[in-house]
């Protein structure tokens, strides 16, 4: 490596801002998540003292993670990190609520403890939850740093930006992308491969609602694609295996593929 290049890019690494570590961030998650669940915990409490402390260990990581975007957080450190551990009980309640749902809605699934402790679609759904309230309180960075460890480690890309609502279902998971200004319904199942995306990239564009809204009860088969921000799935309908949808069905209709055309029919009564 010459002298020129390594003067170039050390000039870049005293110009750049710091960011959260992305391993120390993975690492913090999966504290937290063991702490909420005994079944993804790589450690053994005797004492409530020894939780306690645990605790403690966890929300001085997480101030530690934020020191490096202090100066673009409008709240400060502290005010975040309260409001975040504040907001733990809600995520908890609602993460209760999908692993009961996968748990219900798998055949395979034998116990609850066995979705918390291999299901990769409970260990995404979970870090977008954790990583959504960051994503509400304007915190740069370190939403998408977890979870895109989420997606590195399940094969499931869900933006932080996006709202999910209760008794989530992902079952299998891998290929699954979920955009950001997606709004997603409650007791919603989506299996692998679904993308719910924009019809368009272009930049200007990216303050404008581009993903599509899922409304309850809605079931996307597996490689489904549905695109665009104007694009509504009506409630309590069935969305086939591998079709493409860029316009809005109503509720209780099953969409399916034939051919190379994706087939609609609607069981609504008048």
């Amino acid at each position: 490596m010459n002298t020129e290049f390594k003067r170039r890019l050390f000039e870049m690494h005293k110009s750049s801002g710091p960011i959260p570590s992305p391993k120390r961030t993975s690492e913090w998650v999966e504290h937290l998540l063991g702490l909420l669940f005994p079944e993804m915990s790589e450690e053994d409490f005797p004492l409530y003292g020894d939780f306690d402390s645990a605790v403690h260990s966890n929300q001085i990581m997480l101030k530690e993670l934020l020191y490096p975007v202090d100066s673009r957080i409008d709240e400060g450190i502290q005010k975040c990190c309260n409001s975040f551990y504040e907001a733990l009980p809600k995520i908890y309640e609602l993460l209760l609520l999908d692993v009961a749902a996968i748990t219900k809605g798998d055949p395979a699934a034998i116990s609850e403890a066995e979705v918390l402790r291999t299901y990769p679609g409970f260990f995404a759904i979970a870090i977008y939850r954790i990583a959504h309230v960051f994503f509400e309180l304007r915190i740069p960075l370190l939403p998408r740093i977890l979870t895109e460890y989420a997606h590195t480690n399940s094969g499931i890309d869900i933006h932080p930006g996006a709202q999910i609502g209760k008794r989530c279902c992902i079952d299998h998971g891998t290929g699954i992308v979920i955009g950001g200004t997606t709004i997603i319904g409650d007791d919603v199942k989506i299996y692998q491969g679904v993308t719910l995306g924009a019809l368009s990239v272009k930049k200007e564009l990216a303050q404008t609602k581009r993903h599509p809204t899922i409304e309850n009860g809605v079931v996307i088969y597996s490689g489904a694609t549905i695109l665009g921000g104007d694009t509504i799935i009506g409630e309590n309908s069935i969305i086939g295996g591998n079709v493409w949808i860029t316009n809005s069905v109503p509720a209780n209709s099953r969409i399916y593929y034939k051919g190379a055309v994706a087939q609609f029919q609607s069981t609504q009564t008048s």
